[in-house]
C-alpha cells in the first residue's frame, strides 16, 4: 500500500461518537444511485436501517446475534421500551446505551440516563452487558473541548461498568481515576480488553469478568486502543497513535496532562492476547480506526480516509479488508461520507455498521445490518 500523509483528523472519537465528524456535518450532496452503489458494494446484501436520526452508533452483537447494544442520542425509550422507528421528539445532550432486539424491534434503556456513556458489548450468556460511563463523576454531559483548529477528544472521568439487560444491579468494574473506556470481551467469554491511563498514558489492559487480574499490555508512549480479540482468543487487533519525533511526543504529554488527546495518523496493530508478538499491520499514514477481526482470523475490517480524503473537499472513512500481514487491501463501502464501526456477527452471515449513508439532517449518523457475501 502507497503511503499518504493525513492533516489531523475529525473522526468519531475512538470508541464512541465522542465528536462529530466535521466533514460529516453537511449532508451528503451526491447521491450514487441505488444500482450503482449496491454492485459495487458486493460483500453487503439485504442493506437495513435499524435507526431513525440524530447519533446512533457502536453497535455490536449479543453472543447469541439477536441482539445490538449501541448507544445513541436520541431518547427511544423512556418507558423502558421503545420501538426503532419512534425515538421520542426531544434528543438527548449525550450518549446513552441501549439494546435492540432484532427479531421485535423493541429497544431497552440499559444505562443510568445521566452523565455521558460510550462503548457497550454483550457479557457472555447475554444477560448482561457493560459500558463505560461518566455519571459518577458528574451526572451532566461532559463540556466538548475546544478544538484550537485542529480535532481534540478529551479523556473525561469514564469507568466501566456491568448491569442486566433491564439497568438493575449495576456493578462498577474499574475505579482509577481518569479515562477507562473502550472495552471489550473475549470470544470464549473470559476476558475483557479496555484503554486506561491509570498509569499514566493510554495502553491496553485485561482483566477477569468480574474485574480482578488486572495485567498491562502496552507501554509504548502515546494512544493505544479500539481493541477486539480474534475468534480464537488468542490474538488482539487495535489501534495506535505513536509519536516518535521529539516535539510531537512533548506535544502528547502536554495534551495528555490536560487530559486531552489530538490524534492524527492512526495505525492498526495485531498482538497475542498476553501482550507479546506486536506487530504493525497498516503503514499508510492515514486514519485508520475501529478494527474488528473477519470470521477467518486471518483479514481485518477496519474503517480509514486512506483513499478518500480529497473528494469534495472533505475527508470520507470507508470499511476496507486487509489481510493481517498488511497485503490485499479491498474497500468494501462506496456510499456516503462516513462508514465505520464494523462488526461481524458471530456466526460470520452478518455485519453491522454505523454510517451516514441516507441521512437527513447534518450530522446524523445511523445503524445498519446487510447479509455477508464472501
Amino acid at each position: 500500500m502507497q503511503r499518504r500523509k493525513t492533516g489531523g483528523i475529525s473522526i468519531l472519537g475512538f470508541c464512541v461518537l465522542m465528536g462529530v465528524p466535521s466533514f460529516a456535518l453537511a449532508a451528503d450532496q451526491h447521491k450514487e444511485t441505488m444500482t450503482s452503489v449496491r454492485s459495487t458494494e458486493r460483500h453487503l446484501a439485504n442493506i437495513r436501517q435499524l435507526t431513525v436520526g440524530r447519533q446512533n452508533a457502536e453497535a455490536y452483537f449479543s453472543f447469541d446475534g439477536t441482539k445490538l447494544i449501541f448507544q445513541s442520542t436520541n431518547d427511544w425509550s423512556k418507558d423502558v421500551l421503545g420501538n426503532r422507528s419512534k425515538p421520542a421528539d426531544a434528543g438527548l445532550g449525550c450518549y446513552q446505551m441501549y439494546v435492540m432486539d432484532l427479531a421485535s424491534d423493541a429497544i431497552r434503556l440499559v444505562s443510568t440516563g445521566v452523565g455521558a456513556t460510550t462503548c457497550g458489548y454483550f457479557f457472555p450468556g447475554d444477560r448482561r452487558v457493560l459500558y463505560s460511563s461518566t455519571h459518577a463523576a458528574n451526572p451532566n454531559c461532559p463540556p466538548k473541548p475546544k478544538r484550537d483548529g485542529a480535532y481534540r477528544w478529551a479523556l473525561d472521568d469514564y469507568d466501566i461498568y456491568s448491569v442486566r439487560l433491564d439497568g438493575q444491579q449495576l456493578q462498577r468494574l474499574t475505579s482509577s481515576p481518569g479515562y477507562d473506556a473502550e472495552a471489550t470481551i473475549s470470544p470464549d467469554g473470559k476476558t475483557i480488553v479496555w484503554t486506561s491511563v491509570k498509569d499514566g498514558d493510554l495502553d491496553l489492559y485485561t482483566m477477569n469478568l468480574d474485574g480482578s487480574n488486572v495485567r498491562r499490555l502496552t507501554d509504548d508512549v502515546g494512544y493505544e486502543g479500539g481493541a477486539f480479540f480474534s475468534p480464537d482468543s488468542k490474538r488482539i487487533v487495535y489501534r495506535a497513535a505513536h509519536p516518535t519525533d521529539p516535539s510531537e511526543v512533548a506535544k502528547y504529554k502536554e495534551l495528555l496532562a490536560q487530559r486531552l488527546i489530538e490524534p492524527g495518523q492512526l495505525e492498526l496493530f495485531v498482538m497475542n492476547a498476553d501482550g507479546s508478538g506486536k506487530k504493525q499491520v497498516t503503514t499508510t499514514g492515514a486514519s485508520n480506526f475501529s478494527p474488528y477481526f473477519h470470521p477467518d482470523g486471518k483479514r481485518i475490517i477496519f474503517s480509514s480516509n486512506i483513499e478518500t480524503r480529497g473528494e469534495g473537499g472533505r475527508p470520507s472513512f470507508h470499511l476496507y479488508l486487509v489481510g493481517d500481514d498488511g497485503t490485499e487491501l479491498e474497500r468494501l463501502t462506496m456510499e456516503g461520507h462516513f462508514n465505520s464501526f464494523p462488526m461481524f456477527s458471530p456466526d460470520g452471515k452478518r455485519l453491522v455498521w454505523v454510517s451516514d449513508r441516507h441521512a437527513k439532517e447534518p450530522g446524523e449518523f445511523n445503524v445498519f445490518l446487510a447479509d455477508w457475501v464472501p
